[in-house]
């Protein structure tokens, strides 16, 4: 059970209580909690969010139906138990797939509510109990029952997505081991390694990483040499996709300083890549007195979002391209083949959008990324803490680029720098009910109260730039509040 306070899920259930009527991918309960009717639900809402083009289907105690007014709940899924076993455990067991389902508990307005958060089905539909649901109207019914529904549903699986391609095909058991690091999946999972090598296939080929073949053979999917190759340049159409770190000195390209690429999976390379990046860094000294610190010029929490960003978000279809970060003497820049699937203005607030739906899945399940639209949030925490610009998003029809700038000051930013920034830290402030003043700001760029007509001038570059506006009924200068331009 996730406790999320002023977070995506309250934006969340906020965007749906304002549709006029429940949709085939979502659903308000009060307090049933009959765990069959749950199971039925996540059949049905997973199906049928697959249909609406949703990456998630929802269900949500504590709103009412009808006036979809909030009115709390007295649900509670982590005491729930089947038995002796846990609800989440148990619904988990009884679906196929198993999903990746997570309850979430919120508070909206001191009343708790509760959201079971269901991921769409992606290879065939989801099945509760060995039966299928999807929605009809406001009821769950049997995907049988409804041919055309059945029909369109196994159309919508029929392009197979680049993760499920295959990247090797017709090896032996001992060949799947020698070209994935298979002991590393139960290390990311806190599971015991199996003792036997035919156990260590089989949960591989649970997770889509391998597929068996009509020989009896096997076939290695592009996800699973993604995440778990024990060297990428063994598979030829996966080579270019190892990330490669480069360090600059000075400001340019010109002079490349070392270079490093990891061709291991990034699921078993991700830490690494992470620490590796610290390491490059530009350090600043800090004197204090007597006292001498340095400090690195970005947050590790920015490099990690960007680094969990280049893996999950690339176009991997594209050939001949492939993830990269640059460090430079004062900035950081992460580039992708692919364009960003979302408006560069919106990529705070907006409801996730991703590329590589499966893999994006179990990496967030070893807590890479979160699959749920908050990296550029928390990237643009780690930047706030240092008093830096906030990321800058750089996208055209064949790449997508990040960058990071480091300055001593804020006398050194550039007026765009200003203004992103400004824009970001409000979108950032209303996703999570901060309301936005001149001391909020104050507090984003560093500045002391005693100047803060730095920064009301900063607020007002953003109000003419049209990315903010100021919140109704704040007249007074000095009780002026601010929102996006958006909201």
């Amino acid at each position: 059970m996730i406790k999320a306070e002023n977070s995506f899920y309250i934006s969340l259930i906020e965007r749906l209580r304002k549709l006029p009527s429940e949709t085939s991918w979502f659903d308000f309960k009060m307090n049933n909690e009959k765990p069959d009717l749950i199971g039925q639900y996540i059949s049905s809402l997973s199906n049928s969010a697959t249909l609406a083009g949703k990456e998630n289907g929802y269900l949500i105690w504590g709103v009412d139906n009808n006036s979809h007014e909030v009115k709390g709940t007295k649900f509670n899924p982590s005491t729930t138990k089947i038995g002796n076993e846990e609800l989440e455990n148990w619904l988990i067991t009884q679906t196929n797939p198993r999903l990746d389902i997570k309850f979430v508990e919120s508070l909206i307005n001191d009343k708790k509510v509760v959201i079971l958060e269901i991921p769409c089905a992606s290879d065939y539909p989801t099945s509760f109990k060995d039966i299928e649901y999807i929605r009809v109207g406001s009821y769950n019914k049997k995907l049988k029952e409804f041919k055309e529904k059945e029909r369109t549903l196994w159309r919508r699986f029929e392009k197979v997505p680049f993760e499920m391609s295959l990247a090797m095909e017709d090896l032996s058991e001992a060949n799947v081991t020698e070209f994935l690091d298979c002991s590393a999946y139960f290390t990311l999972m806190n599971l015991p390694l199996p003792s036997n090598r035919k156990a260590i296939i089989e949960k591989m080929s649970d997770e889509k990483f391998i597929n068996e073949m009509v020989n009896g053979n096997y076939a290695i999917t592009n996800m699973g040499a993604l995440l778990f190759a024990k060297n990428l340049d063994k598979f030829q159409r996966l080579k270019r996709k190892a990330i490669r770190v480069i360090q600059y000195k000075g400001t340019g390209r010109t002079n490349a300083i070392r270079e490093e690429i990891f061709t291991k999976g990034y699921a078993i390379a991700y830490e690494e890549i992470c620490k590796y990046i610290m390491t490059l860094l530009p350090q600043r000294e800090e004197i204090n007195g007597s006292f001498r610190k340095l400090h690195v010029t970005f947050s590790e929490k920015s490099i990690r979002e960007l680094v969990g960003n280049l893996m999950i978000h690339q176009d991997l279809t594209v050939r001949g391209a492939g993830p990269m970060l640059e460090i430079f003497e004062a900035r950081v820049e992460s580039s992708n083949p692919g364009n960003m699937l979302v408006d560069i203005d919106r990529i705070i607030d907006t409801t996730p959008n991703c590329r590589n739906e499966a893999m994006a899945s179990f990496l967030r399940i070893i807590q890479i990324c979160e699959e749920r639209g908050s990296g550029f949030d928390r990237m643009e925490e780690g930047m706030s803490e240092l008093k830096i610009p906030a990321p800058k998003v750089e996208t055209t029809d064949d790449f997508t680029r990040v960058k990071l700038f480091w300055y001593p000051d804020l006398n050194s930013w550039k007026k765009e720098e200003r203004i992103r920034t400004c824009y970001l830290a409000t979108c950032y402030c209303y996703v999570n009910g901060i309301e936005v003043s001149n001391s909020v700001m104050r507090e984003r760029f560093g500045v002391e109260e005693k100047n803060m007509a730095i920064i009301s001038r900063i607020i007002k570059e953003t109000l003419d730039a049209d990315f903010i506006k100021i919140h109704e009924g704040n007249t007074a200068r000095k009780n002026r509040k601010y929102l996006p331009y958006w909201a």
